[in-house]
């Protein structure tokens, strides 16, 4: 089976843990098991039995997943391994060779390396940048509608430029999507990590067919747990757990239940509060690092997840920037073109404020050293 190079997690995983600041991390801080569970907690795991367990999640924690999803219910739900496994399972169980898929981009880009490899094809329908926000098209999403079009994809809130669908663009591609009887795949695994205001509504149930992917990795900072889910019609539930019978077959039990004690209401409150305060102190940071830099940076603040999509003006393309600053200043940044989005860079803004702080300085280094026109002494 041939596959795309998945340009941003085979660099991820090649230089992240050789850089002292990695900044391409699009989650927060984690969570240690002290600061997250309380003595009785850790009690009760020291007991779990580490066998199997449920292949298809454990009961209780599918009801936990299934109420953030007004509507759904434990059969609604299947616990995966991470989300990039709820994707690919997802996918799968929604697309068939000679199918076609639009992507909303710029994403992730697993999803269109999947439907690729499944041999459909893709068509990509870009964000526009308006104003003071990334806007979504729907003219342009219908016009990519074909009769082989099978699937809608989005990730709201959007990685990487932290952008969510208005209430019109959510209403309205769930209506493009019911008139022509195409399913939707929304991919929320930073739902919950919005910087103000409340949290940012599901697709789940909004459309006939709509396919719901999440996890604890980003907005919750458990990525170490490596649970994710799907969320979907019975149907579609069942065709993914006989494709994850070829895959993982089941999630592991010890991470299933500390996800199932972060889910309770007053657990994930606070976890919630604690990440916005995090991304508070850092956007703050460095919104006032962009200032300082007139005519090289610009951006859209985000309004979700932990990470900034910055927009450069400099001579030289966003993967040869990403390389000369790591080697030169041990950063590793996100290069834009990963995302089909040349020019631009990402910036994790999820981790402990003063290594950020720190991790500018050496960006500002950079800028010296490489262009000393541009930049003030």
């Amino acid at each position: 089976m041939r596959i795309d190079l998945f340009e941003l997690e085979r660099s991820q995983s090649i230089w992240e843990n050789t850089v002292e600041y990695n900044l391409t991390e699009s989650g927060l801080h984690p969570f240690t098991l002290r600061e997250l569970l309380d003595a009785r907690e850790i009690e009760a795991l020291l007991e779990l039995p580490l066998g199997y367990g449920h292949t298809e999640g454990e009961p209780a924690l599918r009801d936990a997943i299934a109420a953030l999803y007004p509507g759904a219910t434990a059969d609604n739900v299947l616990v995966t391994t991470g989300s990039s496994e709820a994707n690919m399972l997802a996918v799968m169980s929604l697309l068939d060779s000679g199918d076609e898929a639009i992507i909303v981009t710029p994403n992730f880009m697993q999803l269109p390396g999947l439907a690729k490899a499944l041999g459909a094809k893709v068509r990509q329908v870009p964000l526009r940048l308006s104003g003071d926000r990334w806007m979504l098209d729907l003219d342009e999403v219908a016009g990519a509608i074909t009769l082989k079009t099978r699937l809608i994809s989005v990730c709201n809130p959007n990685n990487p430029t932290g952008g969510v669908l208005s209430p019109e663009e959510r209403s309205g591609l769930a209506a493009l999507a019911a008139r022509r009887g195409i399913a939707v795949h929304a991919d929320e695994i930073y739902r919950g990590a919005e910087l103000s205001g409340p949290e940012t509504e599901t697709l789940f149930a909004t459309a006939p067919t709509t396919v719901i992917t999440g996890g604890t990795a980003k907005a919750m900072a458990l990525a170490g747990l490596r649970i994710g889910w799907i969320v979907s019609s019975e149907d579609i539930i069942e065709k993914a757990m006989q494709r994850q019978d070829y895959t993982t077959i089941g999630s592991n039990t010890l991470g299933q239940r500390i996800a199932l004690y972060a889910l309770q209401p007053e657990k994930r409150a606070r976890i919630v509060a604690r990440n916005r305060h995090l991304l508070a102190r850092n956007l703050d940071q460095l919104s006032r690092w962009i200032a300082t830099h007139p005519g090289i940076f610009s951006w859209v603040p985000p309004q979700a997840g932990a990470m900034a999509f910055l927009r450069y003006d400099l001579p030289v393309s966003s993967e040869e920037l990403c390389r000369r600053l790591r080697e030169t200043q041990s950063v590793f940044a996100v290069a834009g073109s990963w995302f089909g989005m040349e020019g631009h860079l990402r910036l994790g803004i999820g981790g402990e404020p003063e290594h950020l702080g720190d991790a500018l300085l050496r960006v500002d280094r950079f800028l010296q050293e490489e262009f000393p026109g541009r930049v003030a002494s």
